[in-house]
């Protein structure tokens, strides 16, 4: 005789494609029997049919809050009737072997009911919110990682050890010149088109940015580095920026005018925003300290000798919800060496693209030092906001002797309806204003300045009318009007300029 149990759904196919089907062979031409259990879709009963007559038919009971159906009920009543409907055809077995057979095909059966029950406990409720899933939402003690899409991309593992996220900025510039005496050009051009990748692993942090405005290459590469916590602060290896000068560390996403002042990498740091090195950086609530040691090679560099030093410390002695005031001071050395390229400090006065004037240089042959030393106050108080750095600096000359450089600025901006600009107290430096459903708008100004004093009438002057509407936290449009000033040439050349921001 053969026997076969099946278990089946109300619309005669087996449950989720599972079938239950145990055969014992004895003589030739023997009787097939075909016992079918057949469970309907919403489950309200439970049937035995052997051949094609039901051999026993009973009604679910109806889950309710005292008396929930669920396994331990379902899975006797299932079994009991396989025995049932088995007797007639086991009446006439009498050995061992066919008792062990029949135990053999029941224990296959609940097999198959427990894989069928446990597949429908784990089907997602049909109320389950997508909104859920699209900010990373996932249930306590889950193994899913969580994936957050607003403003960019992150991803974060389940036990929060291994993080990455994706990011970029796109700033889009057009310029046009009042031209004096200098020659200018106005155009358009990508300022910055960078993408960001960055997080961590195994307890240590990771950023890799490259900037396709300047370059697909190493010419592009901007921070590359890893980190992780050291001593209560957080040590960096690889390509970043070296802590000096507050302007020069507020990211290009958020700094006041379209361009930096010339004590940065718009004219003291020209060329030299990004080095290879070391550092280690600290900071509180209150303060903030790092120190970097790097060589004077950029990723795309020649290989050289050179090297350099920088420290910057700040201290924010009022720093609550609507008012900052902050402190800082930072020093610099750059010595060159075999190899190194010539440091110089240039400033485009009217602004990018426009005229430039060479302040100082060392060149590569002197092997000079270069040596810079400023200080930082800036302060903000309800909607006002203002910054200034003065520096002092010295470039070696071939020969020797020193060529003295001085350069500072003021610049300030006030948000219109009552918005704060945010203090970063982890950098030292400050942030964008919050964007309500309506923008924010901000009216800007500056004055910078930057001469060598050892030179007569190598000075040169700019100042700067802004007005900076944010779309939202990720969109921003900015209009500049420049008016520079070169005393050592006369020339007066002006410039307006837009830029359309959008970061993530």
């Amino acid at each position: 005789m053969i026997r076969r149990f099946r278990l089946h759904d109300s619309h005669g196919r087996s449950s989720d494609g599972l079938k239950t089907t145990v055969t014992k062979q004895t003589q030739p031409g023997n009787e097939i029997v075909t016992i079918d259990i057949v469970l309907s879709q919403s489950m309200p009963r439970l049937s035995c049919v052997r051949a094609g007559r039901v051999l026993a038919s009973i009604a679910r009971p109806t889950p309710s809050p005292e008396y929930p159906v669920s396994k331990p009920l379902l899975l006797p009543t299932v079994l009991a009737m396989a025995i049932a409907a088995a007797a007639p055809a086991t009446a006439h077995a009498s050995d061992a072997e066919e008792i062990a057979l029949l135990k053999a095909q029941l224990q296959q059966l609940q097999a198959r009911i427990e894989q069928l029950e446990t597949r429908a406990t784990a089907s997602p409720p049909a109320d389950a919110s997508p909104g859920a899933v699209e900010q990373g939402v996932a249930e306590p003690g889950s193994a899913t990682p969580s994936v957050d899409t607003r403003g960019g991309l992150k991803v974060v593992s389940a036990d929060k050890a291994f993080e990455v996220s994706l990011g970029g900025r796109v700033h889009f510039d057009a310029y046009a010149f009042d031209r004096d005496i200098a020659a200018a050009i106005g155009t358009t051009e990508f300022r910055r088109a960078r993408l960001t990748l960055q997080g961590k692993a195994y307890g240590w942090d990771y950023k890799l940015e490259q900037d396709f405005a300047a370059g697909s290459n190493l010419d592009g590469l901007r921070d590359a580095y890893i980190g992780t916590s050291l001593f209560g602060g957080k040590a960096i290896i690889g390509q970043f920026k070296p802590y000096r000068s507050m302007e020069e560390l507020t990211s290009s996403n958020e700094i006041l005018m379209m361009e930096r002042p010339f004590a940065s990498g718009s004219g003291l740091f020209n060329g030299r925003q990004f080095q290879q090195g070391v550092g280690y950086q600290r900071s509180g609530d209150h303060y903030t300290a790092g120190l970097s040691v790097f060589n004077l090679r950029g990723a795309n560099g020649p290989r050289n000798e050179g090297h350099g030093v920088a420290g910057r410390v700040t201290y924010a002695p009022i720093n609550d919800e609507g008012r900052t005031l902050h402190l800082g001071a930072w020093a610099s050395h750059e010595d060159v060496r075999l190899g190194s390229a010539d440091i110089a400090a240039v400033a485009n006065y009217a602004g990018r693209r426009g005229p430039a004037q060479t302040i100082a240089v060392t060149t590569s042959a002197s092997g000079g030092e270069v040596t810079a030393h400023g200080l930082e106050v800036a302060a903000a108080m309800g909607s006002a906001f203002a910054q200034s750095e003065y520096v002092r600096a010295s470039f070696g000359q071939q020969g020797g002797g020193d060529s003295d450089v001085q350069t500072w600025y003021v610049q300030g901006g006030w948000l219109f309806g009552g918005a704060h600009k945010p203090y970063k107290s982890a950098t030292g430096v400050f942030g964008s204003p919050k964007v309500g459903a309506d923008g924010q708008w901000e009216l800007t100004a500056r004055y910078d300045a930057i001469r060598n004093r050892d030179v007569a009438a190598l000075d040169v002057r700019s100042w700067i009318l802004g007005l900076n509407y944010y779309v939202n936290p990720n969109l921003r449009f900015m209009l500049n009007y420049t008016q520079g000033d070169n005393r050592a040439t006369g020339d007066e050349t002006g410039q307006y300029a837009l830029r359309a921001q959008f970061a993530f």
